[in-house]
């Protein structure tokens, strides 16, 4: 009884109407017929004034929709002495709006569910004391203590402790995982048994859990210009239940005949199964960690014939790895990594990282560097073990006048590459390779499965590497050593469109924006990405882009099903209708099952009713 008095608090309109019913149904059962239909006449006249006025103004702003023919049955109604049919429509109309709202609101629980539990509060460490602040002033640096059943205020490491998370809202992964002593943990997941102190690696306000937010407030703020393909349907759909009302009016002589036609013909279910279709497609793909942030994205989105990939980062991995060491001057393997070790364990590049691990995994002892200097983004250099070092680009190898093996030429090496010299010699050079994701070449089977049949892949890196890893990935074209610009004139002159493209890196921002959908990789992507893209993936997955097409897909197809199906139902039953065999009420009831049919159908984008072309439960990670 609670949640019947609190909804209609909620939708007031609705319960006027419902009381009125109730009202004039008590005086029709008490023989009081004129005094029940003055009641109904009265509350349908003042619905349908609301009603006829904003389809003033629809017409005045040069839109039109299935409104009219609403206003036109209740009116007729009216008019006709048959108030309780008008008064059906008047709860037709007021009890769908009520029933999408309440359908919209829970086909987005997912989406709403993320701001309910934003991280307010966190335990700073100062000395050996905590003190409660709120999550807003954690910064950078700060040192901090999460106990068990808490949520992650920022993105920070573990310093100390061991404990599971539940990251379900952030990757949609449903199974929790441990995280030790120099793990990274997100915001906004849950530290479920264990007390750690971590250090924040990001302020709130930068921190995953709150990007997501803005997210997710972006897609609840926006409206589906979807909505108005059912005004472009409802055209058609307006001319034939007039055409089919005045015809039954004048063969038979009888005015009543065009009511009993209007009232199956109110225009409900165009006006219901889109929305409803397009909000829980919307909120599905929020499910598998896909944010989509308009209608209009989702319907572009489905609508993709070519689909563009940045390399680096998205196709590939993003982190480089050592690939070959190539040794000269009679240096061997492990002594030049070794050195070259102990310089980078001064660097936070990528590269640095890349060699650290290499000789990690070799096991190999990493000696003590003295006086490293940075060499102006070229390299560093260095005093180890009584020998000089130099560790950097080619170019640091010529302006200090390091010697070059006999027949070395430096144009043969095309990877990404560090050259070791020691005490003024060539000792070695290690390349890096950077490898596909292991989800790739079955996203861009998946993603030719469900129709696009044009895939690029535009990249800032050299011909050379792109071209391997488009052979690789089967990918036929390439636009390589791009800058940001090229990579919006390399999406213009697709002629195959819409065209989507995926990326991580703050270079693909501009062509992001540019593309008729932008798809970035948010999960360990730049926020200038996850801001300038229509979608945002937020699990560091590219198989995703695969799930959220196929979702797209299928909402749309919903969303068109449901206009159809509303359609067909009604226009069998005007024609049923136009004998004048049943009265204009039988006809108003008759379009609350069509109603109830439609909304139904257009829920179904909520969840998954056939099996799918491609699997749509989220995949962890691949790294």
């Amino acid at each position: 009884m609670k949640k019947i008095i609190r909804f209609f608090r909620e939708y007031r309109q609705l319960g006027w109407v419902v009381v009125s019913v109730l009202a004039a149904l008590v005086l029709d059962l008490a023989g009081k017929d004129t005094l029940a239909h003055w009641v109904l006449g009265i509350s349908a006249v003042v619905n349908v004034v609301p009603l006829v006025w904003g389809m003033i103004k629809d017409l005045r702003n040069g839109t039109y929709g299935v409104d009219i023919l609403a206003a036109t049955a209740i009116i007729t109604s009216v008019l006709l002495g048959e108030y309780w049919a008008g008064m059906i429509i008047v709860l037709m109309l007021t009890g769908g709006e009520a029933l999408e709202d309440y359908a919209g609101r829970r086909a987005k629980s997912e989406l709403t569910a993320l701001l309910d539990r934003a991280p307010t509060k966190a335990h700073l460490l100062k000395g050996r004391k905590t003190v409660d602040v709120k999550a807003s002033e954690v910064r950078a640096s700060d040192k901090l203590v999460i106990r068990p059943g808490e949520l992650v205020p920022v993105d920070g490491v573990i310093l100390e402790g061991t404990a599971s998370f539940d990251e379900s809202s952030l990757t949609g992964e449903s199974l929790p995982g441990v995280k030790n002593i120099g793990d990274e943990i997100l915001s906004g997941s849950i530290n479920l048994d264990g007390v750690i102190t971590v250090r924040a690696t990001r302020s709130a306000e930068d921190s995953q859990y709150e990007q997501i937010i803005k997210l997710v407030r972006s897609a609840q703020a926006s409206k589906a210009p979807f909505v108005r393909l059912a005004d472009r349907y409802s055209i058609p759909f307006t001319l034939i239940a007039f055409t089919i009302g005045f015809t039954a009016w004048a063969l038979s002589g009888e005015v009543i005949r065009f009511l009993e036609v209007l009232v199956v013909a109110t225009p409900c279910p165009l006006i219901l199964g889109a929305p409803i279709a397009l909000i829980s497609g919307m909120s599905r793909s929020a499910k598998h960690g896909i944010i989509i942030k308009t209608g209009a994205a989702l319907e572009q989105l489905a609508a993709v014939r070519t689909m563009g990939f940045d390399k680096t980062g998205t196709l590939t991995k993003g982190q480089p790895e050592v690939d070959k060491l190539n040794t000269y001057s009679g240096f061997s393997t492990s002594e030049v990594l070794a050195l070259a070790a102990a310089l980078e364990q001064n660097s936070n590049h990528v590269l640095a990282k890349a060699i650290l691990g290499k000789a990690a995994a070799e096991k190999i002892k990493i000696p003590k560097a003295k006086k490293v200097q940075e060499l102006a983004g070229n390299g560093l250099s260095a005093h180890v073990q009584g020998k000089d070092v130099l560790v950097g680009r080619l170019g640091l190898m010529q302006h200090n006048n390091i010697r070059l093996p006999k027949g070395f030429k430096p144009a043969t090496v095309q990877q990404t590459a560090a050259f070791v010299a020691i005490n003024g010699r060539l000792a070695g050079v290690i390349t890096f390779k950077d490898e596909v994701r292991a989800e790739s070449q079955h996203t861009l089977q998946q993603l030719r499965t469900l129709g696009i049949s044009h895939i690029l892949m535009v990249t800032g890196d050299n011909k050379a590497t792109a071209e391997a890893i488009a052979k690789q990935l089967s990918i036929q074209e390439v636009v390589a050593e791009a800058l940001p610009a090229d990579k919006i004139r390399a999406v213009e002159n697709v002629q195959d469109r819409p065209v989507g493209f995926v990326g991580d890196g703050v270079n693909d921002a501009p062509v992001l924006a540019a593309s008729d959908v932008g798809i970035a990789l948010g999960a360990r992507g730049s926020t200038a990405a996850s801001e300038s893209a229509d979608v945002v993936i937020m699990l560091d997955n590219v198989g995703q882009v695969a799930v959220g097409v196929e979702i797209a897909k299928r909402t749309l197809y919903i969303a068109k099903q449901s206009i159809w199906i509303g359609i067909a139902i009604s226009v069998g039953l005007m024609f049923i209708f136009a004998t004048g065999r049943f009265r204009p009420v039988y006809g108003a009831l008759l379009q609350e099952v069509v109603d109830v049919i439609v909304i139904f159908n257009a829920l179904r984008a909520h969840g998954s009713w056939r099996k799918s072309r491609i699997p749509l439960k989220p995949q962890s990670a691949t790294n």
